[in-house]
């Protein structure tokens, strides 16, 4: 009889071999970060950098990057995950790279959507080309402990505010740009801002959140602006074709185009939801661990420094302050449950909500391919957020690589058409 013993393997052979992100490596690697919210980015990076990483936010976003992803990733895959592999191996193609001296960076969120389980898809493609190049995690879940970010108190500190920072910059900007009488104006105020919020991270100051808002916001009152009125797009949706220009087909710039202010949510409602989700599962499932109380702490000390943002834009009167995360849950709850949380969850339909009531009704919901739960919360409240805000115009737009971009943009000119309707209603 044949000897089946040599053929027994153990759980251990089975395992893909893929190279792991280590201390020595911190010092003479390039890690490269895919880009999704261009200014955020550009002051996170300056604060992974010093914590000593060397990092770069890459900017390419041809048509190669999309065929890259094609080639490398499942089609039933999501189409967030086919931009971020596909920009990636695009860049390590580029030989703008040692890629023997090069990693990647992905965050992680620890919950249920594709993205926690992009780690393994990303070197499963790497591995086709480039093996040697390691992949590097952020994740504050303890995900990939052999090969991630240590995340330490200060560095979440830096982390939050920098998102706060660049919250403020994207919100004041796009307040402002639409209306600019001397062209391009906001735009230098925007790079003036975000060098100096990084001067901040480099020199310290950076926890004085209140006087360097207060710094930025003045600097954008002195944009000078029209007096006319343009209709006001909310962008919702699942959080990577949201924000990227890559995913999106830069949609912020084309609703510009058309004459139209976006109204883009903060970041931080993203992180805010992800920490109470956390909370929401021992409140709603039972399922309490060590780590709860540390994010109820992480969350309430977030929520205190937004609400002393927003307080002191309203006290300025300006700029039409983010929405208050406490209000969103509020709004949540007018539609959905809260222990509803795949695919973004209850938060997009928390955010369209809150935009009807700020007298942002018209509204883009970006959903991309592959993502079936936030299909379902996005389009699925539509109904039940037009019956309860009578005016709101609400288009849902599919991203994924055989949608053309002339469609897209079609779709959102019909429903700009029928918001500079309303607006000429509203006047008369």
């Amino acid at each position: 009889m044949r000897d089946h013993t040599q053929t027994i393997k153990t759980v251990a052979d089975f395992r893909d071999d893929y190279p792991a992100f280590t201390k020595e490596m911190k010092q003479d690697y390039t890690i490269l970060i895919p880009n999704m919210l261009p200014w955020h980015f550009e002051i996170l990076k300056l604060v992974l950098e010093t914590e000593g990483y060397r990092v770069e936010v890459l900017d390419n976003e041809s048509r190669e990057v999309i065929d890259e992803g094609l080639k490398h990733v499942h089609n039933d895959t999501c189409y967030p995950a086919l931009c971020v592999i596909g920009q990636y191996i695009n860049a390590l193609k580029s030989g703008k790279y040692d890629v023997n001296k090069t990693a990647v960076l992905i965050t992680q969120s620890g919950g249920g959507c594709r993205a926690s389980n992009y780690v393994p898809l990303i070197r499963k493609a790497l591995k086709a080309e480039f093996p040697q190049v390691p992949v590097l995690s952020l994740n504050f879940t303890g995900l990939e402990k052999g090969s991630s970010v240590p995340v330490t108190p200060k560095l979440l500190l830096r982390l939050g505010y920098a998102i706060f920072y660049g919250d403020n910059v994207m919100s004041f900007y796009n307040q402002v740009k639409p209306y600019e009488v001397n062209e391009g104006e906001a735009d230098k105020v925007r790079e003036e801002c975000v060098s100096y919020v990084k001067a901040l991270f480099e020199k310290g100051g950076y926890l004085k959140l209140k006087k360097h808002s207060k710094v930025i916001l003045e600097k954008f009152k002195r944009v000078e602006r029209k007096q006319v009125k343009k209709p006001k797009v909310g962008i919702v949706g699942e959080i990577y074709v949201k924000y990227a220009p890559l995913g999106n087909n830069n949609l912020e710039k084309f609703l510009l185009s058309e004459g139209a202010e976006p109204v883009v949510p903060a970041l931080m409602d993203f992180v805010l939801y992800c920490a109470v989700n956390v909370l929401n599962d021992a409140k709603f499932y039972g399922m309490k661990s060590a780590a709860t109380p540390l994010f109820a702490l992480v969350y309430h000390f977030l929520v205190s420094r937004q609400s002393m943002l927003i307080r002191m834009v309203k006290k300025d009167g300006t700029f039409e302050p983010l929405h208050a995360f406490e209000h969103l849950r509020k709004c949540a709850d007018e539609v959905i449950h809260q222990g509803v949380k795949m695919g973004e969850g209850w938060l997009i339909p928390a955010e369209m909500a809150a935009l009807a009531e700020t007298g942002t009704g018209n509204i883009v919901c970006a959903q991309p391919f592959g993502c079936l739960p936030n299909h379902i919360v996005g389009k699925g409240s539509i109904r039940a957020l037009k019956e309860r805000y009578e005016n709101e115009n609400i288009v849902a737009v599919d991203y994924d690589p055989s949608a053309t971009k002339v469609n897209q943009e079609n779709r959102i000119k019909l429903m700009l058409a029928t918001a500079k309707e309303n607006l000429e209603q509203n006047k008369k």
